[in-house]
Order: structure tokens, then C-alpha cells, then sequence
């Protein structure tokens, strides 16, 4: 779910124009019990200093104004929360959102999503991640009763296998912006070649993230909340909630993604003009 959207590249290109009461509907306050326009936030935070590390690594002259200003242009933050916010609706579809509501709008869920808003905000600095994963290496293994709990969550919300899949597209949009802006000559099969040749060293980064980033979010709970937690997650209502953050996130991410290809592509051949 919204936690663990790990990958830092994401949104739609096209603009979308929509009125404050289009948006006022039970999908709309579920987003926004979740905490998703924080969360977008957050991402468009850490998108601007990716914009930053893309650039010293594949710009000849690194970044420049330019660069920064297509950056800007690319995370813009209305446009990716409209992104999120219209495939989230349309995959959530007539699903039962009231138990969700219920729970996400309670003390416990909105301790929740603090919680969550506050381990993804810390864990852009490099050392406190690199903290959070040591804490899960130390735990796996053993038979902690938190670890546990959290495999368990992990499990029946498949997030390590559905954020492998993003972060593996999302990369291969990126491949396919390059490509599309001159800077690559590859067919289809040469990026799926390249992009699934990562397939195992990306899933188990991602699993070590996703770990760290859950243990670290939820140690302060009390006992038995992320059973709770994990119980919502197996109802009709919690696996439909799941499935529309992802599609939802997906489609901001692979956006984002081939936005950046083509802007690497694009200021590639302006610096070698």
C-alpha cells in the first residue's frame, strides 16, 4: 500500500483538469484519511533530489537551470495527485469503502498513516536507512514476535512481489523515454532484456526496504494492531484498497519515469550541441 511505494521515479504527463467538488466522493476521503497527498508530497521531495543524482550520473555537464527546471516541470505535485487520484478511483470502483473508513479515520488508523508519513519522510536521509535496514538484518532469522507479525502483513498484501513490478516497469518506461528521445537504440526486447536482468538483485532490495521501512513505521504500536491491520487487508474491502493504491501509483511512477528518459535524452543532445 501507500507505505511501501519505494520506487522514486513517477507521473502523468497529460494535464488534468478537475473541479474541487469532482473529487468529493468516498474514494476522495479515503485518500485523504491515508494520508496520500502527504505521501505525494514526500515523493515529489525525494523525485527533486533524484533529479539531481540522474543528472551527475548520465549528463556529461550534470545538472544545469534547464535540467532543474524540467525537473520542476516533471514533479509537479497537483498533477501527480490527480494522477493517483483518478486511477485510484476508477480500479476502487463500487468497492465497500465504509469498513475502510472506519478504520483509516480512527485513532489507530490515523496513528497509522502518522506513522508511515514520518518513517518515509526519515528514511530520505541515507543513514537513517541504511539504520532502519541493519535493524531488519538483525531480526531476520530470529523468532521475533514483531517480525512476525510483519512477514505476515507483508504476505497477504504481496508487497514485496507488487512494488518489484512497479519499481522493474517503472524502469523500463524510463529505458523506453530514452529511447524514444534519441539517446538509446535498443528494441523492446533489448530493455526487457536489460530491465529483467535486475530482476533478482531489485527484488531483494526492494524486500530488505520494505522490511525496514515497516519495522521502522510501526515498532510504536501497541500489540495486536497490525494483526488488525493485516485482518483489514484480507477482507474483499482491504485487497481492493490495495490493488487501487498500486494501479494508482503505478501509473504516476511509470509517467514520471518516461518523462525522465526523455528529458535525459533531450538535454544529452542539447550539451552536445
Amino acid at each position: 500500500m501507500i507505505r511501501t511505494m519505494m520506487a522514486t521515479a513517477a507521473t502523468g504527463i497529460a494535464v488534468l483538469s478537475w473541479s474541487v467538488s469532482a473529487w468529493a466522493t468516498p474514494a476522495n476521503d479515503l485518500l485523504n484519511a491515508l494520508g496520500v497527498p502527504e505521501i505525494v508530497e514526500i515523493m515529489r521531495d525525494e523525485g527533486m533530489e533524484y533529479g539531481d543524482t540522474l543528472a551527475a550520473d548520465m549528463l556529461p555537464g550534470g545538472a544545469t537551470g534547464g535540467w532543474n527546471a524540467t525537473v520542476e516541470r516533471i514533479y509537479d505535485e497537483e498533477r501527480m495527485l490527480a494522477t493517483v487520484r483518478e486511477v485510484f478511483t476508477e480500479q476502487l470502483g463500487d468497492a465497500d469503502t465504509d469498513p475502510l473508513l472506519e478504520f483509516f479515520t480512527s485513532e489507530t488508523g490515523q496513528q497509522i498513516v502518522s506513522l508511515e508519513l514520518s518513517a518515509r519522510s526519515a528514511m530520505r536521509d541515507e543513514e537513517i536507512e541504511e539504520a532502519a535496514r541493519a535493524a531488519f538484518r538483525d531480526l531476520e532469522g530470529t523468532d521475533s514476535e514483531e517480525l512476525e507479525a510483519i512477514s505476515d502483513f507483508v504476505d497477504t498484501n504481496d508487497l514485496v512481489e507488487a512494488n518489484l513490478v512497479g519499481s522493474l516497469n517503472a524502469n523500463y518506461m524510463f529505458y523506453l523515454g530514452l529511447v524514444d528521445g534519441g539517446a538509446l537504440q535498443m528494441s523492446e526486447a533489448d530493455i526487457l532484456t536489460e530491465v529483467w536482468g535486475s530482476e533478482e538483485e531489485t527484488r531483494a532490495d526492494t524486500r530488505e526496504w520494505v522490511y525496514a521501512f515497516l519495522l521502522m513505521a510501526y515498532r510504536p504500536l501497541e500489540d495486536g494492531v497490525v494483526d488488525d491491520y493485516t485482518e483489514l487487508s484480507r477482507t474483499d474491502p482491504g485487497r481492493a484498497l490495495n490493488r487501487a493504491l498500486f494501479a494508482g501509483f503505478n501509473k504516476m511512477y511509470d509517467d514520471i519515469s518516461y518523462a525522465l528518459g526523455l528529458a535525459v535524452a533531450r538535454q544529452m543532445q542539447v550539451q552536445e550541441l
